[in-house]
This record gives structure tokens, sequence and C-alpha cells, in this order.
């Protein structure tokens, strides 16, 4: 049986008008039975925080790094994790919010929980790759992925403050929001931790170097360490039951600060240097424009030799133009050039739209 009845903040509105408990729960069937798909899953969401049966939701990793899995979180690390954010943000009750994530992921669930926790006066669209198309109304907060960011830069000025998270922000994405006033922030994250638990400091901050490496900060009472081989270590009481070791290898630089360099089952071992293929794509970000990732592949030489993967239908001009432009990088060293190129018309993908490197490497195989 449930220990708590999470109260929902007397601020709160969703879609413009104002719902008690009560009320909420006919909002919820009602999109189950007559809304869009997006809809029916808010409702579902709803009824499953209403009911007091249960103390805990189920959520489902992206699979971006390895297998989808299922687990339950406690409604409490929710709300905690709300106040969280909260107060690092300063968004308080009747904070204008746009939801434009799936509201089956952790990072729609979030955008729900902070509106009922905090008092937002939330609206709820469509997820889609460029959610403010059809928008005029401005807003104080929102979280998207680097995707729709990208997509939403003609746009972004009717948000203030925006947080993105589901992916690190490119280099190149970096520089095209120069300039908008909007306040744009990366996270760190995942499902385990309850979407974010750092930030990086704003990535448009006319006070920083684009160029400078910056640092994620964790959120209150939370605090980062490291294990024998880099791998990260988040402790945070009011969300995690007990410190998380994870697969990312980062730099620590304070128990509050950490720089994040790689997954470590995306090393690759080259004539036995470790090379982490996302340092590499920073530098490759220069000349990309297209999505891609490096890869390895077994090597008789170097145990593994690195290899691109490039979002482009084949050409061979192409692939010699771009093979000539990585060459001439002297940032790269002579181990992380790769020794081949492939050219895929489209990635392999997860469900909520993140490139699955180790499908598409197979599928290219095949």
């Amino acid at each position: 049986m449930a220990k708590h009845k999470f109260e929902i903040h007397p601020s709160f509105k969703l879609n413009g008008t104002h719902f008690s408990r009560m009320h909420l729960h006919k909002v919820a069937y009602s999109f189950i039975k007559e809304g869009q798909p997006f809809e029916e899953r808010v409702g579902n969401f709803l009824l499953d925080w209403l009911n007091e049966d249960y103390d805990d939701i189920k959520v489902r990793t992206s699979g971006s790094t390895g297998e989808p899995k299922e687990f339950f979180i406690d409604k409490q690390k929710m709300v905690n994790s709300a106040l969280a954010t909260g107060k690092h943000f300063k968004v308080k009750e009747e904070t204008k919010a746009l939801m434009c994530l799936p509201p089956k992921h952790i990072g729609g669930m979030m955008m729900l929980v902070r509106a009922m926790t905090l008092g937002w006066h939330i609206d709820v669209v469509k997820p889609s790759s460029n959610p403010l198309d059809q928008l005029y109304k401005t807003y104080d907060f929102c979280s998207m992925t680097p995707f729709q960011l990208d997509n939403s830069l003609n746009r972004l000025h009717l948000i203030k403050k925006l947080i993105v998270g589901g992916g690190h922000i490119s280099e190149n994405l970096k520089q095209m929001v120069q300039g908008i006033p909007t306040k744009v922030y990366e996270t760190f994250g995942m499902t385990e931790t309850i979407s974010h638990f750092a930030l990086a400091r704003k990535v448009n901050s006319k006070k920083s170097n684009i160029n400078e490496p910056k640092p994620f900060k964790t959120l209150p009472n939370i605090s980062v360490a490291s294990d024998e081989n880099d791998r990260l270590i988040i402790k945070a009481p009011k969300i995690l039951d007990e410190p998380l070791l994870t697969n990312d290898i980062v730099e620590i630089v304070t128990y509050k600060k950490f720089y994040w360099k790689g997954r470590a089952d995306n090393v690759i071992n080259s004539g036995g240097i470790k090379i982490h293929p996302e340092e590499v794509e920073k530098k490759l970000q220069k000349i990309i424009t297209q999505r891609f990732f490096l890869s390895s592949m077994p090597d008789d030489a170097l145990g593994e030799k690195v290899v691109l993967f490039v979002e482009l239908p084949f050409s061979e001009e192409a692939i010699s133009d771009l093979s000539k432009a990585i060459d001439n990088m002297s940032e790269l060293t002579k181990y992380e050039k790769p020794k081949k190129i492939y050219l895929v018309e489209k990635f392999e993908e997860t469900p909520n739209g993140k490139v699955n490197r180790k499908r598409t490497v197979s599928a290219k195989m095949k």
C-alpha cells in the first residue's frame, strides 16, 4: 500500500486550466479515451501518479547505451528531483512551461512532475522535431533534445530558459545558439538519476569562451566521484538509494564538478592507445555537419582500428573529400584518424530517436 499522497500544487495549470486532484483524474481519463497517442500517454502517466495504491512509477530506459530496461522509481524521489531543479533554476509557482518531450520517457515525465509539484502553468504539445513551429506565446522554461533544439533555432526566442538533454550538444550547435537571448543549458543525466542531476554552464554565456570545455556541476545534495577505471560514481541520497556506478568515463574536478570524456563501452584500444570516440567526435564536428559517429573494427596490427560512420548517401567523391579533410586535421593523432569511412543513408535509431551505434554498425556489416 502507498505511504504518501502526492498533492497537486494549487497554482498548477495544465493547458491553461486549473485542476484539483479529483478533476485531474477526469482529465487523464479524457486524454486516454479521446486524445491523440501522445495525450493518451500523458493520461496514463497522470493516472499512475495519482494512484494512491503505489508509491512508485514504472520507467523505461531509452536504450541508447544498451538494451532498454524497465524498473520502478519512487514518486518521492521524483518530487525531490523536481524541487532540486526548481531551486537551481529559480523557477517557482506560476512558471509558464512547455512540455514537448515524449511522456513515456523520464524527461517528459519529469516536466509533468515539476509542474504538479512546483505549481507551473504547463502546456503539453505533441513531441516533434520542431515543437515550436506552430506556437506564438512565450514560455519561461522548457526541456528539449539537441535534435529539437537544432530544428527550433528560428523560434527559440519564445523560450526564456531551456535545458537540453538526451544527448550532448554538438560544437556546431553551440556556435549557432550564440547571440540568442534564450538561456540554454546542457544537462547530464539518465533515467536512473530521474533525468538530469548535473548541468554545464550556460552554453551561450557571454562570460565564457565557447571553445573552452565546461565542466558539469551537480544539483543540490548531489556529489560525484570515480572508481579506479575513471567511471563516474553518483551520490544522491534524495534520489538514489545507494551510490550509482555508471559506464561514463569522467575527469573529476571536485566532488561537485566533472568533465565527461565518453562511455566506457565505446572505448577503442588501437595499438595500445585508448581512444574515447566522443572526444574525437568533438574535433570532427568542425568539418562534418551531418550525423556521424566513430566505432572500431578488428585489425591485425592495431588490435582495433578506428572507423567513421556518416549519415550520407554513398558517394566515392564524398568519401575522398572527407578523407582529405581529416588527413589535414593537425589536432588528430595518427591513432584517432579513421582508417575507413562508411556512408550510411539512414542510421539505426532507438525508440526515442537517438543514434543506435551498435545496430548501425551491425546493419552495415551484414
